[in-house]
C-alpha cells in the first residue's frame, strides 16, 4: 500500500481545496511565463540596440542576485533563487550570440566542471581542457567566451601557474572578471571547486569588489617587505601568493586587495618603483557568503 499521499485518499473538501491551491499555482506558473516572455524581448532589444560591449556581463549579473537576494522573504530559500536566475541569465546571454566556456579540468573529479554547469547553465556548451594555457588560447582566440580556471593556491606547483601569463597584457588582454560559486553555502553535494573567471573584456565594477594585482620582483624580496610595500601604498589586502619557482630569474606575487582596481588606480604609482612590474588581473564581484 503506497505511502504517499494522493488526492483520491482525502475528504472531497480537501480535494477540493487542493485542486484550487494548485490552480493557483497554475496561474502564477502562466504569469511567470508571461514575465519571462516579456524580459527575453527586453533582451533582444538590448542585442539589437549594438550597445552592449558584450553579452556576458559578470558585475551586472551579480548585481541583479544581490538586489533580488536583498528583497527575498517568505518560504523560498535564496539558493533556489540564485538557481533559477542563474539558468535565466544563461539562457537570455545565449540569446545575444555565441556562448561557450573554456575550462580548465586537471583532474578527474571533473569538480571545474561542474562548477561551471553550476553557473553557466546546465546546458551551455563547454569546451573542457586538462592544460591551462590551452583554456587561455580558447579565450584568445574566440573559440570561447570565457574560460574557468582553478582559483590559485600557494601549493601549485609550476605546471599549475597560470596567472603568471596575464602578466604579459597580450592582445586581446585577458582578465579576471569573475569568481565561482557566486553562492558559497555550499551543501557536502554541491560542486566543491573555487574558480576564476577570465574573459578578454574589462571588469564592470560593483558595490562590493575585489581586485587581483600581479607583481614581478626581485628574488629577495621577502613576503613581509611585499605585505609592507602594498599596505603602505593603501592597498587593503586580503590574500598572498608569492612564487619563488627554480631557476626563475624573479619573484612573482598575486596579491588578492579591495576594491575595483583599475591599471589608472594611482596607488600602483607608489608601487611601481620597489617591483619590477605591477600588473592589474583583474577583478570579481565578492560572491554571496563572503566578508568584504
Amino acid at each position: 500500500m503506497s505511502s504517499l499521499l494522493d488526492a483520491t485518499t482525502l475528504p472531497m473538501t480537501a480535494t477540493a481545496d487542493l485542486a484550487s491551491l494548485r490552480g493557483k499555482i497554475d496561474c502564477i506558473d502562466d504569469a511567470l511565463h508571461d514575465l519571462l516572455m516579456q524580459r527575453a524581448e527586453v533582451v533582444t532589444q538590448v542585442a539589437a540596440s549594438g550597445k552592449g560591449r558584450v553579452a556576458l556581463r559578470p558585475g551586472r549579473e551579480a548585481e541583479i542576485l544581490r538586489r533580488l537576494l536583498a528583497r527575498n522573504h517568505g518560504a523560498l530559500p535564496g539558493q533556489g533563487l540564485v538557481r533559477i536566475w542563474r539558468e535565466l541569465l544563461a539562457a537570455t546571454t545565449s540569446m545575444q550570440g555565441p556562448y561557450i566556456i573554456a575550462v580548465c579540468e586537471p583532474d578527474a573529479d571533473a569538480a571545474f566542471t561542474q562548477c561551471a554547469r553550476e553557473h553557466f547553465g546546465a546546458l551551455t556548451q563547454l569546451r573542457v581542457h586538462r592544460a591551462w594555457s590551452q583554456v587561455l588560447r580558447d579565450i584568445g582566440t574566440g573559440a570561447a567566451s570565457v574560460a574557468v580556471l582553478p582559483l590559485p593556491r600557494e601549493e601549485d606547483g609550476p605546471g599549475q601557474v597560470w596567472w603568471t601569463a596575464l602578466l604579459q597584457k597580450d592582445e586581446p588582454r585577458i582578465q579576471v572578471i569573475a569568481r565561482l560559486p557566486f553562492w558559497t553555502q555550499r551543501p557536502d553535494s554541491a560542486p566543491q571547486g573555487q574558480a576564476l573567471v577570465l574573459g578578454a573584456i574589462s571588469p564592470d565594477p560593483t558595490d562590493n569588489d575585489r581586485s587581483l594585482l600581479g607583481i614581478e620582483l626581485p628574488l629577495d624580496v621577502s613576503r613581509t617587505r611585499a605585505i609592507a610595500a602594498l599596505t603602505d601604498t593603501g592597498f587593503s589586502l586580503d590574500t598572498l601568493i608569492l612564487r619563488r619557482d627554480p631557476g626563475a630569474p624573479v619573484a612573482f606575487i598575486l596579491a588578492d586587495v579591495a576594491g575595483h582596481v583599475t591599471e589608472a588606480d594611482p596607488r600602483l604609482d607608489g608601487l611601481r618603483p620597489n617591483v619590477h612590474r605591477a600588473v592589474v588581473l583583474g577583478a570579481y564581484a565578492v560572491p554571496i557568503g563572503i566578508s568584504p
